[in-house]
């Protein structure tokens, strides 16, 4: 009697870790490299969300089909085990269509890039060095925007960039191809398999830098405003008791 009770109890646990903590995912194409390869098993926390955490630009998140963009993908079906170890959580559902690519703009943020030239975010340039594959340009296939992403919305691209039908390529359907956040299945955090390519996935030096958040960007200027009110009004009351001494 206590085996059974023992699977049942990992069954549950495992559901329930599937559910809300964290659950594998497979990479279905080369749209991330070189940060992911085809194949790699990917842990994503699903957990943060449900305490109203958003997606930040520079992470890497799943997120299902916002709809058109895996229209014509075709999907294996999955054999008997494969089906159990998805329903527990051990695989990725091959049934769900969902992708993977990095945020590089959040509700709010204008983002764009022009042929030859960086991606913008709020008019500050990324550099994008340290995580774009090889030899690729940041937008010479897709040049876009500006875009204004629009609140609880994220714009999203792949890492491969002359091989990734990411938000520059669907910009025809509504939100101009940014994605829900209610869409999102959660942050990749961790390369878990194979065990030889095992690594973190953190956010990239470059969406750290100063006034690329585009309310602090905004701060400055507002500042300037404020400042200059005081001053202007202190130039026209000198004015006025010079006119009126005169």
């Amino acid at each position: 009697m206590e085996l059974p009770l023992l699977v049942g109890i990992a069954l549950i646990l495992a559901l329930l870790i599937k559910t809300f903590l964290v659950q594998a995912f497979s990479i279905p194409s080369d749209s991330m490299q070189n940060t992911l390869q085809r194949g790699d098993r990917v842990l994503v926390d699903k957990l943060t969300p449900w305490f109203g955490s958003e997606p930040e630009r520079g992470e890497v998140v799943v997120f299902h089909d916002p709809g058109g963009w895996l229209e014509d993908t075709v999907t294996p079906e999955p054999n008997a085990v494969q089906k159990f170890l998805s329903f527990i959580g051990l695989m990725p559902s091959s049934e769900e269509k969902d992708l993977i690519k990095r945020v590089v703009a959040v509700g709010g943020d204008t983002v764009e890039c022009k042929e030859n030239g960086p991606v913008t975010v709020n008019g500050k340039s990324l550099d994008e060095k340290s995580f774009i594959f090889p030899g690729n340009t940041p937008c010479n296939d897709k040049p876009f925007g500006p875009i204004k992403v629009p609140e609880g919305r994220i714009f999203v691209m792949g890492d491969h960039r002359q091989n990734s039908l990411d938000s520059r390529y669907h910009q025809e359907l509504p939100g101009q191809g940014t994605v829900s956040n209610d869409e999102v299945v959660g942050r990749a955090i961790v390369v878990a398999w194979p065990l030889g390519r095992w690594a973190t996935l953190p956010v990239p030096d470059t969406f750290d830098q100063p006034g690329l958040n585009a309310a602090a960007a905004m701060a400055p200027a507002a500042l300037g405003v404020a400042g200059a009110v005081p001053l202007v009004l202190w130039r026209r009351r000198r004015l006025t008791a010079r006119r009126t001494a005169g």
